[in-house]
């Protein structure tokens, strides 16, 4: 096991985003519109005709790297176009980070101010991102980002602390799902979640183990109790008395092998991602209290590996929840919804004005959306409208699905107040939610974010792996929020 843990670290950000005014030295990037002429830019006549020969049309993503006399790199063409296949919808400043993946060793500097130059920054930011903890080329070059030097210069105009806050909690939301089980076990979430918390001043709180037992958790320590690493509840707050009261809960399952309900070999593959909903919620936390907003936040992540041993829980075992309900086992590789209804309990107790809930919950939500749109479940449309819109416009989009109510009946047991599944393989992720929803009755709002965590192939914002989806699409909503009310 690694003696490295998830770290606070803006060294890599500031070698690939600075601030201040152009020394000289910078190389100018042209964001060129699909088809566009080039006529209007001020380029030297050998190097349009080099554009050309380089077949450069202004296509998304496209680039062109423009010489001087003495061959070196003079300017960036850079295509905006609307042939952007396979890279995040909405604002064409997203493309900016495929741009901090491919230039070589440089400064540079936007030629023309972005219409939104606080996203283009942040999707420089994100674009750049490698994890590279376990290479050992990098650990020789001291670390991550020290063999890269593509360095843009933030944007006129741009917020900085939005965007280095914003690139500094997506980069630890996604080394925390990168990360592998044998060096990410509920004990490191709560290591991550107390530097979150020393770092902001907030304060926490870990039930550990038997513990859970003695404060009424019984279901998170159901699903941990068969593994030697102890499962835990963790609970951050933050924010002023008073201020509106904003819950997340995140599901941190370790590595889920199914319980008795075994996973096939192929299903085990990425479950080192079935915490990446306390990476969503910790990312969230970390924009929400470095951006200050006014809130009062409370983070719950219910954490556990879901292992197999004698003392595992059962097919067929009835457990009772925090909540006083009985809840029939249908199947042991329904665990997240068990620790999370717990934390649900929990939070619905305050009666917040905001509960949001995240989690790798259900592969049907895969089927249905796949994996780069996560679903939402919520019953304020308002706020589902809103974030629909939002989520796109910044890259980090999300899909409502129903909490259709005629499925409740579903969640039916012979013995017990509820089953954790229905036994039919239709509607899963609707049951699922419906399932947590029975636990939060008296939170003002309830929205579940059922998110795959993972990015399967590379695009403008970031390479394959981890990916704490939703996150900065729920910050902005709530920022939002928050301005109409001031």
């Amino acid at each position: 096991m690694s003696d490295e843990s998830i770290k606070f670290d803006t060294s890599a950000i500031d070698e690939i985003l600075v601030e201040g005014g152009q020394d000289g030295t910078d190389i100018p990037i042209w964001a060129v519109a699909k088809d566009a002429s080039l006529d209007a830019l001020p380029l030297l006549p050998a190097q349009r005709a080099w554009a050309e020969a380089m077949s450069f049309k202004g296509s998304a993503k496209q680039h062109a790297l423009l010489p001087d006399a003495e061959g070196r790199i003079a300017a960036v063409l850079f295509g905006m176009g609307d042939d952007a296949a396979g890279e995040p919808s909405g604002s064409s400043e997203l493309l900016f980070g495929k741009l901090a993946q491919s230039l070589p060793a440089g400064s540079y500097h936007l030629a023309a101010a972005p219409r939104d130059p606080t996203l283009a920054a942040i999707a420089w930011g994100l674009g750049a991102y490698r994890f590279n903890r376990y290479r050992s080329s990098a650990r020789k070059n001291n670390g991550e980002g020290a063999s890269r030097a593509a360095c843009l210069r933030l944007p006129k105009g741009a917020d900085r602390d939005v965007a280095l806050n914003t690139i500094e909690a997506v980069r630890l939301g996604r080394d925390l799902i990168n990360t592998p089980a044998s060096d990410l076990g509920p004990a490191e979430i709560e290591a991550a979640a107390r530097a979150m918390a020393a770092r902001h001043g907030a304060d926490i709180s870990v039930i550990v183990g038997d513990e859970l037992l003695e404060k009424n958790f019984p279901m998170i320590h159901a699903v941990g109790r068969a593994s030697p690493r102890a499962p835990r509840l963790i609970d951050l707050t933050w924010g002023r008395e008073g201020a509106r009261t904003v819950t997340l809960v995140g599901k941190g399952i370790t590595f889920d092998t199914g319980g008795l309900d075994v996973k096939p070999a192929s299903a085990m593959l990425l479950m080192k991602k079935d915490m990446g909903g306390s990476a969503a919620a910790l990312t969230l936390a970390h924009m929400i209290m470095g951006q200050k907003l006014d809130v009062r936040l409370r983070v719950l992540i219910p954490t556990a590996e879901n292992s197999i041993s004698g003392d595992a829980f059962r097919p067929g075992d009835v457990l009772t929840s925090r909540a006083g309900t009985t809840v029939e086992i249908g199947n042991t590789d329904a665990e997240g919804r068990l620790v999370l209804a717990d934390a649900i309990a929990l939070a619905d107790e305050d009666a917040p004005q905001g509960l949001y809930v995240f989690a790798t919950l259900t592969g049907a939500a895969r089927v249905a959306l796949g994996p780069d749109l996560p679903a939402m479940f919520t019953d304020d449309d308002a706020f589902a409208a809103e974030m629909v819109a939002t989520s796109a416009a910044i890259g980090d989009p999300v899909w409502r699905l129903p909490l259709w109510a005629g499925y409740d009946s579903k969640l039916e047991s012979p013995i017990a107040d509820m089953n954790n599944v229905w036994e039919s393989p239709f509607a899963g992720s609707i049951t699922a939610a419906l399932f947590l929803k029975r636990f939060a009755k008296r939170a003002q709002r309830f929205a579940h974010f059922d998110l795959f965590g993972w990015r399967p192939a590379a695009n403008a914002l970031g390479p394959r792996g981890g990916e704490p989806q939703t996150a900065r699409a729920v910050c902005a909503v709530i920022a939002k929020e928050l301005e109409l009310i001031a």
